[in-house]
């Protein structure tokens, strides 16, 4: 709320400085009365504020000098958003703001759980892109007693399209016409996060939920989603593999009953490991390039999408990460992991995007990567044993719903 008061103080102290220095150099009392002026009409203009509010007469959104509500939203968050308040106050109805907010919010209730079941809090990393082209927060949670190595990073990117990333882009069936200039802007926009537990009866989570938005030399804008969440146990546990892809359905169904299905499939052949011919966890939902006329349909999808993340995975910690465990199950845990570096490594897409990005930040492409792994020279496990269990559902998906 502005106050009378601070307004009309405010336009006094411009007053009086701007007449004194007419007095006192009248070379500049042009510029002293345009000055003046100014000061006048901002007055103006926010007495008119101040009185719409007092009588309860609703004004657009955008015109609050104030912007508080938006201001109170992202005071919850781990760190204040990237893009300026203003900017998304102003912006407050495009699909890139709805998603920034999306995103932060995500990153804190997930941050926040995590905190509650380690009792620690996470470190947090703000940084910034050159040439103001965009930046992020990195919460980072590692050597706990509960997860070994926790991430959840946030960020936005905005700027030209490099012909690397066009290239991307085309043999995805995407093609577009630069401007006169040779640029090609873009904003991208994202939530990721890799929970590598301490127990080796806790498994490994990831999710991803991201935005991608160009407009071409014509003007046409374009504009699609991505993500999806899945999940790579150490030691398989029927019943809690079918809860979570069960609340995965869920999120699915809310939208289009066909949406689980297809993007059970499409993580199922994602995460795969050509080389080792098994897949890296027992799956969940994958998609990309997903849009449709009403770009709102799709965020409201992806809305459900990150409400399932919490009530999917956090039972399964919390029923597990109390469990007692032996040396050959924790190595048994490493070899595992070092399967996720390597499919991270070799085939994951968003690793290469940005690996291929100018300016890319190595700590937030590398964040996925656990704090330890293991490899062993021709490791099999004995036949009948709960780690042999594990390798024939990599290889053979099963439907869990």
């Amino acid at each position: 709320m502005l106050r009378k008061p601070d307004l009309l103080n405010k336009t006094r102290k411009w007053l009086v400085f701007h007449r004194g220095y007419a007095r006192f150099n009248g070379s500049h009392e042009k510029l002293s009365k345009f000055a003046t002026g100014i000061a006048v009409m901002t007055g103006m203009v926010g007495g008119v504020v101040y009185c719409l509010e007092k009588y309860g007469i609703s004004y657009p959104v955008h015109a609050r000098f104030n912007a508080k509500n938006i201001r109170d939203v992202c005071n919850t968050y781990m760190a204040k958003p990237v893009t300026d308040i203003y900017e998304l106050e102003r912006n407050a109805d495009k699909v890139s703001s709805k998603m920034e907010h999306l995103i932060m919010k995500t990153q804190v209730e997930i941050c926040r759980e995590l905190e509650r079941l380690e009792g620690r809090n996470f470190a947090i990393d703000e940084w910034s892109k050159e040439n103001n082209t965009g930046g992020g927060v990195t919460c980072i949670l590692q050597d706990g007693k509960v997860f070994e190595k926790a991430g959840v990073n946030v960020s936005v990117v905005r700027g030209s399209l490099s012909e690397n990333l066009e290239k991307q882009m085309r043999a995805r069936g995407k093609h577009y016409t630069r401007k006169k200039d040779g640029t090609l802007p873009f904003v991208a926009m994202g939530v990721s996060s890799v929970i590598h537990p301490t127990n080796p009866h806790c498994p490994t989570l990831h999710f991803n939920f991201r935005y991608f938005e160009v407009v071409d030399g014509k003007g046409k804008r374009t504009w699609w989603f991505g993500g999806g969440c899945d999940l790579t146990p150490m030691y398989l546990v029927e019943d809690e593999v079918t809860q979570f892809h069960k609340a995965w359905k869920n999120a699915c169904d809310k939208h289009d009953p066909s949406y689980y299905e297809k993007f059970k499939k499409w993580c199922d052949d994602y995460f795969f490991i050509k080389i080792r011919n098994e897949r890296r966890g027992v799956g969940g939902i994958f998609f990309d390039d997903l849009e449709a006329e009403n770009p709102q349909e799709i965020f409201d999808f992806v809305t459900s999408c990150c409400g399932a993340i919490i009530p999917s995975y956090i039972p399964i910690i919390e029923s597990n990460m109390n469990k007692g465990f032996t040396e050959d199950q924790k190595a048994w845990q490493q070899l595992r992991r070092g399967r996720y570096v390597e499919f991270n490594l070799i085939y994951d897409r968003g690793t290469k995007f940005g690996f291929v990005t100018p300016g890319a930040r190595i700590e937030s492409i590398l964040m996925s990567l656990p704090l330890t792994a293991r490899w062993e020279y021709m490791h099999t496990p004995k036949l009948g044993t709960p780690e042999y269990e594990l390798l024939e559902v990599l290889k053979e998906p099963r439907d869990w719903v």
